[in-house]
Protein backbone atom coordinates (compact mmCIF):
# COMPACT_ATOMS: atom_id res chain seq x y z
CA UNK A 1 0.00 0.00 0.00
CA UNK A 2 1.28 3.45 -0.49
CA UNK A 3 2.68 5.56 2.28
CA UNK A 4 0.67 7.84 3.23
CA UNK A 5 -2.88 6.21 2.57
CA UNK A 6 -4.04 5.23 5.68
CA UNK A 7 -5.38 7.82 8.01
CA UNK A 8 -8.20 8.49 10.71
CA UNK A 9 -11.66 8.83 8.80
CA UNK A 10 -13.74 10.42 11.81
CA UNK A 11 -13.15 11.41 15.46
CA UNK A 12 -15.82 11.21 19.10
CA UNK A 13 -15.35 11.61 22.84
CA UNK A 14 -16.74 11.96 26.05
CA UNK A 15 -16.53 13.50 29.23
CA UNK A 16 -18.16 12.91 32.22
CA UNK A 17 -20.74 15.47 33.26
CA UNK A 18 -19.68 16.02 36.87
CA UNK A 19 -17.54 19.27 36.46
CA UNK A 20 -15.26 19.37 39.56
CA UNK A 21 -13.79 23.09 39.90
CA UNK A 22 -10.67 24.19 41.15
CA UNK A 23 -12.59 25.61 44.73
CA UNK A 24 -13.65 21.89 45.33
CA UNK A 25 -10.11 20.16 44.50
CA UNK A 26 -8.36 23.07 46.55
CA UNK A 27 -10.59 22.20 49.43
CA UNK A 28 -9.91 18.49 49.16
CA UNK A 29 -5.88 19.06 48.94
CA UNK A 30 -5.65 22.17 51.19
CA UNK A 31 -4.17 24.73 49.09
CA UNK A 32 -5.21 28.22 47.48
CA UNK A 33 -7.35 28.18 44.13
CA UNK A 34 -4.92 30.62 43.13
CA UNK A 35 -2.29 27.94 43.69
CA UNK A 36 -3.43 25.45 41.14
CA UNK A 37 -4.06 28.12 38.67
CA UNK A 38 -0.85 29.43 38.89
CA UNK A 39 0.88 26.04 39.10
CA UNK A 40 -1.05 24.24 36.26
CA UNK A 41 -3.45 26.74 34.37
CA UNK A 42 -5.80 23.85 34.74
CA UNK A 43 -9.22 25.89 35.99
CA UNK A 44 -11.45 22.25 35.98
CA UNK A 45 -11.64 18.85 35.40
CA UNK A 46 -14.53 15.99 35.15
CA UNK A 47 -14.94 13.01 37.26
CA UNK A 48 -16.95 9.90 36.24
CA UNK A 49 -19.93 9.14 37.86
CA UNK A 50 -20.14 6.26 40.87
CA UNK A 51 -21.88 3.75 38.00
CA UNK A 52 -19.70 4.71 35.26
CA UNK A 53 -15.90 3.00 35.04
CA UNK A 54 -13.63 2.96 31.93
CA UNK A 55 -15.29 0.94 29.57
CA UNK A 56 -18.21 3.10 29.85
CA UNK A 57 -16.37 6.36 28.91
CA UNK A 58 -14.90 4.43 25.89
CA UNK A 59 -17.82 3.21 25.11
CA UNK A 60 -19.62 6.71 25.05
CA UNK A 61 -16.54 7.93 23.03
CA UNK A 62 -17.16 5.49 20.18
CA UNK A 63 -20.69 5.72 19.87
CA UNK A 64 -20.13 9.58 19.93
CA UNK A 65 -17.72 8.62 16.59
CA UNK A 66 -20.18 6.06 15.08
CA UNK A 67 -22.72 8.25 15.17
CA UNK A 68 -21.33 10.73 12.87
CA UNK A 69 -20.09 8.08 10.68
CA UNK A 70 -21.00 5.47 8.00
CA UNK A 71 -19.47 3.03 9.83
CA UNK A 72 -21.69 0.80 11.95
CA UNK A 73 -20.13 -0.82 14.75
CA UNK A 74 -20.49 -4.18 13.28
CA UNK A 75 -17.99 -2.97 10.30
CA UNK A 76 -15.30 -2.49 12.78
CA UNK A 77 -12.54 -5.45 12.20
CA UNK A 78 -10.73 -3.92 14.95
CA UNK A 79 -11.09 -2.47 18.39
CA UNK A 80 -8.24 -1.11 20.52
CA UNK A 81 -8.45 0.32 24.00
CA UNK A 82 -5.61 2.26 25.35
CA UNK A 83 -5.97 2.79 29.36
CA UNK A 84 -4.02 2.44 32.54
CA UNK A 85 -7.19 2.65 34.63
CA UNK A 86 -9.34 -0.82 33.62
CA UNK A 87 -12.54 -1.77 34.41
CA UNK A 88 -10.44 -4.74 36.31
CA UNK A 89 -7.06 -7.17 35.64
CA UNK A 90 -9.40 -9.57 33.50
CA UNK A 91 -11.19 -9.09 31.05
CA UNK A 92 -9.40 -7.03 29.11
CA UNK A 93 -12.06 -3.32 28.55
CA UNK A 94 -12.07 -3.49 24.56
CA UNK A 95 -14.08 -6.89 25.14
CA UNK A 96 -16.63 -4.73 27.67
CA UNK A 97 -16.86 -2.01 25.08
CA UNK A 98 -16.94 -4.67 22.32
CA UNK A 99 -20.04 -5.63 23.91
CA UNK A 100 -21.75 -1.98 24.82
CA UNK A 101 -21.53 -0.54 21.70
CA UNK A 102 -22.30 -4.29 19.70
CA UNK A 103 -19.25 -4.77 17.77
CA UNK A 104 -19.23 -8.28 17.23
CA UNK A 105 -16.87 -9.05 14.44
CA UNK A 106 -13.97 -6.75 15.43
CA UNK A 107 -10.36 -8.63 17.06
CA UNK A 108 -9.90 -6.51 20.11
CA UNK A 109 -7.43 -5.69 22.90
CA UNK A 110 -5.91 -3.32 25.35
CA UNK A 111 -2.70 -1.37 25.51
CA UNK A 112 -1.59 0.36 28.38
CA UNK A 113 1.37 2.54 27.50
CA UNK A 114 -0.39 5.06 29.92
CA UNK A 115 -0.34 8.97 28.69
CA UNK A 116 1.09 7.86 25.07
CA UNK A 117 -1.09 5.26 24.36
CA UNK A 118 -3.42 6.73 22.02
CA UNK A 119 -0.80 7.18 19.71
CA UNK A 120 1.02 4.03 20.19
CA UNK A 121 -2.81 2.36 19.53
CA UNK A 122 -2.93 4.37 15.86
CA UNK A 123 0.71 2.99 15.21
CA UNK A 124 -0.46 -0.49 15.51
CA UNK A 125 -3.80 0.59 13.91
CA UNK A 126 -2.29 1.76 10.75
CA UNK A 127 -0.52 -1.74 10.28
CA UNK A 128 -3.27 -3.68 10.94
CA UNK A 129 -4.95 -1.71 8.18
CA UNK A 130 -1.78 -1.44 6.10
CA UNK A 131 -1.57 -5.78 6.25
CA UNK A 132 -5.44 -5.91 5.83
CA UNK A 133 -6.59 -2.95 3.10
CA UNK A 134 -10.24 -2.28 3.29
CA UNK A 135 -10.11 -2.47 7.13
CA UNK A 136 -11.19 -0.17 9.65
CA UNK A 137 -9.84 0.11 13.05
CA UNK A 138 -11.39 1.69 15.80
CA UNK A 139 -9.02 3.10 18.80
CA UNK A 140 -10.46 4.15 22.13
CA UNK A 141 -8.17 6.12 24.52
CA UNK A 142 -10.15 6.00 28.29
CA UNK A 143 -9.13 6.57 31.54
CA UNK A 144 -10.76 7.34 34.87
CA UNK A 145 -8.12 8.53 37.41
CA UNK A 146 -10.11 10.02 39.60
CA UNK A 147 -10.32 6.66 41.59
CA UNK A 148 -6.83 6.43 42.01
CA UNK A 149 -5.79 9.92 43.15
CA UNK A 150 -4.51 10.83 46.87
CA UNK A 151 -6.24 13.88 48.33
CA UNK A 152 -3.44 14.18 50.36
CA UNK A 153 -1.39 14.87 47.92
CA UNK A 154 -1.18 18.41 46.29
CA UNK A 155 1.44 17.66 43.01
CA UNK A 156 -1.10 15.20 41.69
CA UNK A 157 -4.79 15.37 42.80
CA UNK A 158 -4.60 19.01 41.46
CA UNK A 159 -4.21 18.26 37.77
CA UNK A 160 -5.84 14.42 36.82
CA UNK A 161 -9.63 14.22 35.41
CA UNK A 162 -11.84 11.55 33.53
CA UNK A 163 -12.51 11.38 30.14
CA UNK A 164 -12.55 9.44 26.83
CA UNK A 165 -11.43 9.99 23.09
CA UNK A 166 -11.81 7.87 19.81
CA UNK A 167 -10.52 7.51 16.43
CA UNK A 168 -11.42 5.97 13.44
CA UNK A 169 -8.24 4.66 11.16
CA UNK A 170 -8.68 3.47 7.63
CA UNK A 171 -7.46 4.10 4.33
CA UNK A 172 -8.19 7.60 2.46
CA UNK A 173 -6.95 9.39 -0.13
CA UNK A 174 -3.84 9.64 -1.77
CA UNK A 175 -1.44 12.17 -0.04
CA UNK A 176 -3.70 12.31 3.38
CA UNK A 177 -3.07 10.28 6.33
CA UNK A 178 -0.34 9.38 8.80
CA UNK A 179 3.38 10.19 7.35
CA UNK A 180 5.20 8.08 10.09
CA UNK A 181 5.29 7.46 13.76
CA UNK A 182 8.25 7.71 16.30
CA UNK A 183 7.96 6.31 19.17
CA UNK A 184 10.06 5.34 22.36
CA UNK A 185 10.69 3.54 25.66
CA UNK A 186 12.60 4.43 28.41
CA UNK A 187 12.32 1.58 31.35
CA UNK A 188 15.03 3.33 33.46
CA UNK A 189 12.55 5.86 34.27
CA UNK A 190 9.90 3.95 34.93
CA UNK A 191 9.55 5.28 38.84
CA UNK A 192 8.77 8.47 37.49
CA UNK A 193 4.90 7.50 37.54
CA UNK A 194 3.57 4.82 38.94
CA UNK A 195 0.84 3.15 40.79
CA UNK A 196 2.70 0.66 42.75
CA UNK A 197 0.07 -2.38 44.41
CA UNK A 198 -2.63 -4.20 42.70
CA UNK A 199 -0.67 -6.70 40.57
CA UNK A 200 1.49 -9.51 40.53
CA UNK A 201 4.13 -8.07 43.04
CA UNK A 202 2.29 -6.41 45.22
CA UNK A 203 -1.44 -7.59 45.03
CA UNK A 204 -4.01 -5.88 46.95
CA UNK A 205 -3.79 -5.90 50.87
CA UNK A 206 -4.64 -4.60 53.72
CA UNK A 207 -1.13 -3.71 54.01
CA UNK A 208 -0.68 -1.78 50.93
CA UNK A 209 -4.05 0.11 51.19
CA UNK A 210 -2.92 1.32 55.07
CA UNK A 211 0.65 2.20 52.68
CA UNK A 212 -1.70 4.38 50.15
CA UNK A 213 0.21 2.19 47.11
CA UNK A 214 -3.02 1.82 45.32
CA UNK A 215 -2.48 5.49 44.71
CA UNK A 216 -1.38 7.15 41.56
CA UNK A 217 2.34 8.80 42.51
CA UNK A 218 4.37 11.16 40.36
CA UNK A 219 7.44 12.60 40.49
CA UNK A 220 6.60 15.76 38.72
CA UNK A 221 9.98 17.67 38.69
CA UNK A 222 11.15 14.40 37.26
CA UNK A 223 8.77 14.14 35.14
CA UNK A 224 9.03 17.98 33.54
CA UNK A 225 12.51 17.16 33.02
CA UNK A 226 12.52 13.57 31.26
CA UNK A 227 9.94 15.62 28.56
CA UNK A 228 11.67 18.46 27.86
CA UNK A 229 14.95 16.27 27.54
CA UNK A 230 13.45 13.59 25.18
CA UNK A 231 10.53 15.24 23.74
CA UNK A 232 12.02 17.42 21.36
CA UNK A 233 14.90 15.15 20.11
CA UNK A 234 12.12 12.38 19.56
CA UNK A 235 10.13 15.11 17.33
CA UNK A 236 13.67 15.84 15.22
CA UNK A 237 14.44 12.10 14.97
CA UNK A 238 10.53 11.87 13.27
CA UNK A 239 11.43 15.14 10.96
CA UNK A 240 14.18 13.91 9.60
CA UNK A 241 12.98 10.26 8.58
CA UNK A 242 10.30 11.44 7.04
CA UNK A 243 11.71 14.31 5.30
CA UNK A 244 8.93 16.75 6.84
CA UNK A 245 10.11 19.96 8.42
CA UNK A 246 8.57 21.37 11.80
CA UNK A 247 7.91 24.48 10.05
CA UNK A 248 5.21 22.54 7.88
CA UNK A 249 3.12 21.63 10.64
CA UNK A 250 0.31 23.99 10.84
CA UNK A 251 -1.32 21.91 14.04
CA UNK A 252 0.43 20.52 17.21
CA UNK A 253 -2.04 18.31 18.87
CA UNK A 254 -0.05 17.23 22.44
CA UNK A 255 -0.83 15.26 25.49
CA UNK A 256 -2.04 17.97 27.85
CA UNK A 257 -0.47 17.56 31.46
CA UNK A 258 -0.23 20.98 32.65
CA UNK A 259 -0.12 24.36 31.14
CA UNK A 260 3.06 25.41 32.22
CA UNK A 261 5.04 22.23 31.18
CA UNK A 262 2.93 22.44 27.73
CA UNK A 263 3.84 25.88 26.97
CA UNK A 264 7.40 25.71 27.67
CA UNK A 265 7.75 22.64 25.65
CA UNK A 266 6.31 24.15 22.54
CA UNK A 267 9.00 26.73 22.62
CA UNK A 268 11.67 24.00 23.16
CA UNK A 269 10.47 21.78 20.58
CA UNK A 270 10.49 24.96 18.12
CA UNK A 271 6.54 24.90 17.61
CA UNK A 272 5.56 27.95 18.52
CA UNK A 273 4.41 28.82 14.75
CA UNK A 274 1.49 26.40 14.89
CA UNK A 275 -1.66 26.12 16.12
CA UNK A 276 -1.16 24.44 19.99
CA UNK A 277 -4.52 22.71 21.08
CA UNK A 278 -5.39 23.04 24.38
CA UNK A 279 -7.98 21.52 26.69
CA UNK A 280 -6.51 21.00 29.93
CA UNK A 281 -7.88 24.23 31.22
CA UNK A 282 -11.06 22.75 30.81
CA UNK A 283 -10.19 19.14 31.38
CA UNK A 284 -7.55 18.66 32.86
CA UNK A 285 -4.74 15.97 32.29
CA UNK A 286 -6.96 13.11 31.31
CA UNK A 287 -3.83 11.22 30.59
CA UNK A 288 -4.40 8.37 27.55
CA UNK A 289 -7.47 10.20 26.77
CA UNK A 290 -5.98 13.73 26.54
CA UNK A 291 -4.79 13.50 22.41
CA UNK A 292 -7.91 11.98 21.42
CA UNK A 293 -9.66 14.51 23.47
CA UNK A 294 -7.70 17.56 22.11
CA UNK A 295 -8.31 16.49 18.46
CA UNK A 296 -11.81 15.40 18.44
CA UNK A 297 -12.87 19.15 20.23
CA UNK A 298 -10.12 20.34 16.78
CA UNK A 299 -11.78 18.73 14.80
CA UNK A 300 -16.10 19.58 16.19
CA UNK A 301 -14.50 23.13 16.04
CA UNK A 302 -13.57 23.50 12.18
CA UNK A 303 -10.05 24.61 12.88
CA UNK A 304 -8.80 21.35 11.00
CA UNK A 305 -9.45 21.45 7.00
CA UNK A 306 -8.43 18.44 4.44
CA UNK A 307 -4.61 18.28 3.71
CA UNK A 308 -3.61 20.44 6.90
CA UNK A 309 -0.65 18.64 8.34
CA UNK A 310 -0.87 18.25 12.17
CA UNK A 311 2.03 16.73 14.33
CA UNK A 312 0.11 14.70 17.62
CA UNK A 313 2.85 14.25 20.59
CA UNK A 314 2.62 12.19 24.04
CA UNK A 315 4.75 11.36 26.83
CA UNK A 316 3.87 9.32 29.43
CA UNK A 317 4.46 6.49 32.31
CA UNK A 318 6.83 4.22 31.61
CA UNK A 319 8.71 6.22 30.60
CA UNK A 320 6.99 6.38 26.97
CA UNK A 321 7.39 8.93 23.99
CA UNK A 322 4.96 9.01 20.82
CA UNK A 323 4.80 11.30 17.99
CA UNK A 324 2.96 11.37 14.66
CA UNK A 325 2.92 13.63 11.77
CA UNK A 326 -0.49 13.37 9.80
CA UNK A 327 -2.19 14.95 7.04
CA UNK A 328 -5.79 15.52 7.90
CA UNK A 329 -8.42 13.28 6.40
CA UNK A 330 -11.26 13.51 7.87
CA UNK A 331 -14.90 14.95 6.94
CA UNK A 332 -15.96 18.19 8.49
CA UNK A 333 -18.57 17.81 10.98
Amino acid sequence: MAKGTIGILGTGSYLPKDEVTNEEVAARVGVETEWIERKTQIAGRRYAAPTEATSDLAAAAAEDLLKRSPVAAEDLDFLIVSTSTGDSPQPPTAYLVQDLIGAANAACFDINVVCSGFIYGLALAHSLVAERPGARALVIAADVYSRCLDFSDRRTAVLLGDGAGAALVGQVPDGLGFAGFELGSRGDARRLIRVEAGGSRLPASEATLARGEHFFRMDGRGVRDFVMENFPPAVQRLSLRTGIGLDEVRHFVPHQPNGVLLSQLVEKAGLGHTTTHRTLERYGNTGSASVALTLDHAHREGALHPGDLLLLGSFGGGMSLGATFLHWSAAAV
